[in-house]
């Protein structure tokens, strides 16, 4: 497995994480002794980076990864997040960033995984009734402490990344990225290069679009988030299945799975750029981690910047209460 620097703070990883958050919530049945054997193969195959968040589940997925990686933490650059408040009945209740939050959501965490420092932590939105300069003051008093690493943002505006950083250094930056989701490249990613920040895309396969298994929202549980996203309804369904067919076909000339070229399309993107493709299922991890194997040439690339970006808006954010 490759290895990669984030930030320039110190922090390496592995070149492809692991995004745990449909182990426990949004994509359907949950499944934990797989997701926990899903965890300890992707260790197996070298991935480092596990991301979870106390959301998600909500609070279980924290506990789910911490049982995975209790007799092997020293293997696991471990990553959570918090400001996404929810109920114990998994209601959205806003989103919070003042200081004595931080420090509260922190220990929920450290509780919740069993561990005592968490490698990465995230903001995992912004609150926009707290200055981000007292949220990562608490963060940063959170370092200081040993209870954590390093510090990460997640789908921060760029003013907003550079007055972070300013308070101290962020190590990551997460958002969506892929080939249908492209808007970073405009202001996020050079903004995130001047100030030496790396880059971890999630939902770098699309919510599982991208893999060309995905034509219809019939094959879905009637739970799954993605039944509720923009891009894959109606006209902006048929459209995007445009730029699928895109990566099929290169796939059957690249001899790879369609997410394998997706992948490697965003490896190519970067040394600076992590993925952390989401999956709770072995044989995924395995394929995913392929992506590593594949080399994208000139023209690859090219054909698949020729897709566009895709019709509809990106999704309706969880963070909300409307999702």
């Amino acid at each position: 497995m490759q290895s990669a620097s984030l930030g320039s703070q110190g922090l390496t990883v592995s070149r492809q994480g692991l995004g745990c958050m449909g182990m426990s919530e949004f994509y359907g049945p949950r499944d934990d002794a797989e997701s926990i054997a899903t965890i300890h193969r992707a260790l197996e195959l070298g991935v480092t980076l596990l991301d979870t968040a106390d959301m998600y589940g909500p609070f279980t997925n924290e506990e789910l990864v911490g049982r995975a990686i209790a007799d092997r933490r020293d293997q696991v650059v471990l990553a959570t997040k918090f400001a996404n408040v929810r109920g114990e009945d998994g209601a959205f209740l806003g989103v919070r960033g003042d200081a004595a939050y931080v420090r509260e959501a922190c220990e929920a965490s450290l509780r919740r995984l069993g561990v005592d420092h968490i490698d990465l932590y995230y903001q995992h939105r912004v609150d926009p009734n707290t200055p981000i300069e007292e949220t990562v003051g608490a963060m940063a008093e959170l370092v200081a402490a040993g209870k954590v690493r390093y510090l990460g943002l997640s789908e921060a505006a760029p003013e907003t990344i550079r007055r972070a950083h300013a308070v101290h250094p962020i190590s990551a930056l997460q958002t969506e990225y892929s080939v249908w989701a492209r808007e970073p490249e405009a202001e996020i990613l050079p903004t995130l290069r001047q100030l030496g920040i790396g880059f971890v895309p999630y939902s770098p396969l699309g919510r599982g679009f991208l893999t060309g298994t995905l034509r219809s929202l019939d094959r879905l549980a009637d739970d799954d988030f993605r039944r509720a996203q923009p891009r894959m309804q109606g006209d902006n369904l048929e459209a995007n299945i445009a730029i699928v067919e895109r990566i099929d076909a290169l796939a059957a000339e690249r001899d790879a799975t369609p997410a394998q070229i997706a992948l490697a399309w965003v490896h190519a993107q970067g040394s600076d750029v992590v993925p952390i493709p989401g999956t709770k299922r072995r044989g995924y991890v395995e394929e995913n981690v392929g992506a590593l194997d594949v080399e994208l040439t000139v023209d690859d690339l090219a054909s698949l910047d020729a897709a566009g970006q895709a019709a509809g808006e990106r999704y309706a954010d969880m963070s909300s209460v409307n999702r």
